[in-house]
């Protein structure tokens, strides 16, 4: 926006709240940071201090775990209609798709689904148990004799325990859906169709596996508010499906029936779906500020200070990228955001 009329004429935002959370960004911590809110498609608010909102592809940490669901979409999608070397779906075998897991340190395993990956109901080394993230391959495989990867924490569906080594298992599963390691599809299937021009992943190596990316990526804020529009568009990008309808309509609910609390922030099961959460459903008691918050909204917040959201209700888009590590009102941004739309006004005749 070139002038603070536009932001309400052309944005429908109240540029008071604009200026407000724009101060509210810069206050909140110390981290350099950039950050947009997208209204209507259009940038509304730009805000960066240190890192440029166009070209620094620092860590985006958790926030990966939403666009690695995304992308596993895709691939399903395609394997559907004969484009990939193996046929999958989200309710299919996790491990039938890993055989560098083999053999598998927790008979429990060969149970999971690839949808439990993506919505942390997999028992698979949850946070919660203080095992380091990231490691070789055959310690995220429970091959290296660390009791907190080789065994479950609970069996696979009736439990919640967010699991970032549940994200980079679902790495390998695309590789052997697609035939190309993750970041190869990733780049090919998602990155270019949306212009994404900036990019970097993790890789881990180790075991049998060798060196290949894990779900752990870098993207610039903008870049990453590509993947949040087009998610707001029910996965389109101009003409062009680009992440399949099915897996955004699913991303609005929980895909689990877990009832109990997860397990390391003792949060409401039900916030969690494909890689996506649900603010909306955190407890009344959670202490996190989801008043006003849609309950269409989806968010994926990352340690550091980091987030990516869209709220179909209200044509909005909101991305933070930090590179950091460390808390952050995570709901706050999106609240406020939320709150700076203007609401339609109706004519009446």
């Amino acid at each position: 926006m070139e002038t603070d009329d536009e932001i309400e004429t052309i944005g429908g935002m109240d540029k008071t709240k604009i200026a407000e959370l724009r101060q509210w960004l810069l206050n909140s911590d110390n981290r350099p940071f950039a950050a947009v809110v997208i209204r209507h498609g259009t940038i509304i608010l730009q805000v960066e201090r240190g890192n440029s909102a166009a070209t620094d592809a620092r860590r985006v940490a958790s926030v990966s775990k939403a666009v690695c669901a995304a992308v596993l979409a895709i691939a399903s999608e395609r394997s559907q209609h004969g484009q990939t070397p193996r046929r999958m779906t989200f309710d299919d075998r996790a491990f039938d798709f890993i055989p560098w897991a083999q053999p598998l340190s927790d008979p429990r395993k060969a149970d999971i689904t690839v949808k439990q990956l993506l919505n942390h109901t997999s028992g698979i080394c949850p946070e919660a148990v203080g095992a380091p993230n990231d490691g070789s391959w055959d310690y995220v495989l429970g091959h290296s004799g660390d009791p907190r990867t080789a065994a479950l924490a609970f069996d696979p569906g009736t439990g919640c325990g967010y699991s970032t080594h549940g994200l980079v298992h679902a790495s390998l599963v695309c590789e052997t859906v697609t035939g190309l390691p993750y970041d190869q599809f990733a780049v090919e299937a998602l990155f270019r169709p949306l212009g994404i021009e900036k990019w970097w992943f993790q890789y881990y190596a180790g075991g049998n596996v060798g060196k290949k990316p894990s779900h752990g990526l870098g993207l610039p804020a903008r870049e990453l508010a590509r993947i949040g529009y087009c998610m707001l568009r029910e996965g389109r990008w101009g003409e062009q499906q680009i992440i399949p309808r099915w897996f955004v309509d699913q991303t609005a609910a929980p895909t689990h029936n877990v009832q109990t609390p997860e397990l390391r922030w003792k949060l409401n099961p039900a916030v969690f779906s494909h890689g996506w959460e649900l603010p909306a459903n955190h407890f009344p008691d959670s202490g996190k500020q989801i008043a006003g918050i849609p309950a269409d909204a989806r968010y994926k917040p990352g340690s550091g200070g980091q987030l990516l959201a869209f709220v179909p209700s209200l044509d909005l888009v909101i991305a933070r990228q930090t590179g950091g590590s460390g808390a952050w009102e995570y709901e706050e941004f999106l609240r406020r955001a939320c709150a700076a739309v203007v609401p339609d006004v109706l004519s009446v005749e």
